[in-house]
This record gives C-alpha cells, structure tokens and sequence, in this order.
C-alpha cells in the first residue's frame, strides 16, 4: 500500500512538471487575459483594414453600378432613336408612294379642266342627229373626261364638286360670300372651279362662292 502512494506522488510530481504544460502555460495566461482585456492591437490594425477595403469596394460598386445605368439608359435613347428613324424612313417611303405623282396629277388638272368647260360650252339642243359631226365631237368629248376621271380615280385622285355641302376652309377656297335665296348660311352656293383631292389629301381646293345669312 505504501509503495502504491508513492508511486501516485511520483506521477503527480512529473505531470506538474512536464515541459508540454510548462510550455502550454503561457500561452492559456495569454489567451485568458486577451479574453479578459478585449482585441488587442493587431486585432484592432486588421479591422481597420477590413472595413477600409469594405468601404473602397462598395466605392467602387456604386461607381460601376451608375455607369451600368447610364449605359443602359444610352442604350434604350439609341435603341428609340433608330426606331423612330426607321418608322420615319418608312413613312417617307410611303408618302413617295403614295405622293410621287402629285405635280403630275396637278398638271393633268388643267386637260381635265379644259374638256369639262369644252362639253359644258356646247349647247345640248344643237346635239343632235341633225348635226352628226357636232354630236360626234361632243361624245367623243365626254367619253374622253370619263375616261380621264376613271384613271383619276384608279390613281388616288378623286374630284371634289362640293355644291350644296357645308363650307370645309380644308378642301374649299371661298372666292366670296353673298346672300343667296334657298341656300342655308355657310353652305357653297357656287363652284366655280371643282377641286380635287389625292389619297385623302387635298391637291387643288375647290373654288367656290358661300351663301351667308341676308
């Protein structure tokens, strides 16, 4: 029993006196009294640091964030730019279409305007059989405008003979304003000149006098 107990001193002794705990030691006074002092200056340096490299890289995530936006916001000008270019050139396209003949058109104006004051100027009692030759000339007259306002109308161009309508200042031309028996105030009374309009859009107005209230 006795050699037991010194045995068990002697383990204890060397235990105590081990070169690993003695080594060790120090260490655990050092982290316990870090522990109970708080961060110490190294700590304290390598936050610092941290948080000024968190700082620069938000810094630079804002600056690459505006510049994202402001090129997008370029890209969607430039994207509506081009589209109303492109819707621009197509009208343009379509108004040549549509448009290319109009000083064409309005010099043919004048032949049809000419063989309507032709047909009107022969007196309808002298077209006769008795007069072959006469009668002739004035059909072959009024099938020649009928045939004008056919390729007229083929093309777009559709003629405007507003007698009796309401006085439009868009497709009209008042040439003068007078009282006039059984004409409703600002109606056409009198055309002196039909007007013409091409694809809806007017090419000559109408030339026409308007009956006002007496």
């Amino acid at each position: 029993m006795a050699n037991w107990c010194v045995r068990a001193v002697r383990q204890s002794y060397s235990l105590v006196a081990s070169p690993a705990l003695i080594r060790a030691s120090p260490r655990l006074l050092c982290t316990a009294t870090q522990q109970k002092n708080g961060p110490g200056p190294e700590e304290e340096a390598e936050k610092m640091e941290q948080s000024a490299a968190e700082k620069v890289l938000m810094e630079e995530k804002s600056q690459l964030e505006e510049q994202l936006k402001e090129m997008t916001d370029k890209y969607k000008r430039a994207l509506a730019d081009t589209e109303n270019l492109r819707m621009r050139s197509q009208r343009m396209v379509e108004d040549a279409k549509l448009y290319g003949i109009q000083s064409f058109c309005k010099d043919l104006l004048e032949v049809a305007d000419i063989l309507e004051k032709a047909t009107e100027s022969v007196p309808k009692e002298e077209v006769t059989s008795q007069n072959p030759h006469l009668k002739n000339l004035f059909d072959g007259l009024v099938m020649t405008e009928v045939q004008v306002q056919k390729v007229f109308t083929k093309h777009g161009l559709v003629r405007l003979n507003p007698e009796g309508q309401k006085f439009n200042p868009y497709e009209h031309e008042a040439l003068f304003h007078a009282p006039v028996e059984g004409k409703e105030p600002g109606t056409v009374a009198v055309v002196t000149k039909v007007g013409y309009k091409l694809h809806g859009r007017t090419l000559r107005p109408a030339l026409v006098g308007v009956a006002k209230a007496p």
